[in-house]
């Protein structure tokens, strides 16, 4: 019998995501309606859904091998397992999750201290009280089943504890925000068992490999273009590049073809100065992985 790696793919926010990126690396996964075993075109790996909050759990008790999950819950569990990589998207595609401290708009909470005695929701509980627990701050943090914001609002709570990127929703609901306690990231854990077995070590870091190599190439582009010698240091002026632009020469020609990589946002005000100083058979396309 083959060996086969479990892998967790998690169910909810994350799960559009995960799949598009294990595309990108070279994985397809197929959903089955009401199915929580997804196919991929990879005899040895077999996949499991799981919500992103219990999977640091799963992957700990060794029911997965590896999986994906964020950061904020394989702290929220406490989890002892194996952070083989950090998939922090690039800078073009979105802005990292922090968890923060919120209280209204009008509240005299200004610190985290001036909490004292106060009742806190949150969905990120353990965490929450090892926090301030920490801090030597005597808090009762309750778990909050949603809608976690009205519970200011509504009086229910002196303070909630909510994940958020930009802080708009907070801002536009009359809440403040008080301090940051976490940056939370995708994260791809491992089994401890499953890490110290060869074959399956050499499994993940492949998948890690390849999945790190899809989130570099997020937002960026290839682009090739021909040039001739005498305008061919104008042009490398102004080409932005991972080191530095690849530069052959063309057969039996004064002429040169010129590769890079770059940010796909630079393209559209870089071609047209490209073309005034001489560049001809511009290409731009596409990368799924930059290793």
């Amino acid at each position: 019998m083959s060996q086969v790696l479990t892998l967790g793919i998690p169910k909810g926010s994350l799960e559009s995501a995960t799949i598009d990126l294990f595309k990108r690396s070279g994985w397809r996964i197929t959903l089955y309606s009401r199915n929580y075993f997804p196919g991929i075109d990879d005899p040895e790996i077999r996949c499991i859904m799981a919500r992103a909050q219990e999977m640091s759990r799963f992957v700990e008790q060794g029911t997965l091998d590896v999986g994906l999950t964020g950061k904020d819950w394989t702290l929220e569990n406490n989890s002892d397992v194996v952070v083989v990589t950090d998939l922090i998207y690039s800078k073009a595609s979105r802005r990292p999750a922090r968890w923060v401290l919120v209280v209204a708009k009008d509240s005299p909470v200004q610190r985290v201290e001036d909490l004292e005695g106060k009742k806190i929701y949150t969905e990120l509980v353990q965490f929450t009280k090892r926090y301030f627990a920490e801090r030597g701050i005597n808090v009762q943090v309750e778990f909050s089943w949603g809608a976690t914001e009205a519970k200011i609002i509504e009086g229910l709570a002196d303070a909630i504890v909510e994940v958020t990127e930009t802080g708009s929703t907070i801002r536009a609901n009359g809440l403040r925000i008080v301090e940051e306690l976490l940056v939370t990231n995708t994260q791809l854990i491992a089994n401890k068992a499953a890490w110290e077995t060869p074959w399956k070590r050499e499994k993940i870091e492949q998948i890690a490999l390849l999945l790190t190599g899809a989130l570099k190439a997020m937002g960026m582009v290839g682009m090739k273009l021909n040039v001739s010698k005498e305008n061919l240091e104008k042009v490398i002026k102004l080409l932005p590049s991972l080191n530095a632009p690849t530069i052959s020469p063309l057969y039996q020609s004064d002429w040169f073809a010129v590769e890079t990589v770059l940010e796909e946002r630079e393209v559209r005000d870089l071609i047209p100065k490209l073309q005034k100083v001489g560049a001809e058979g511009i290409i731009e396309y596409a990368l799924n992985k930059i290793i």
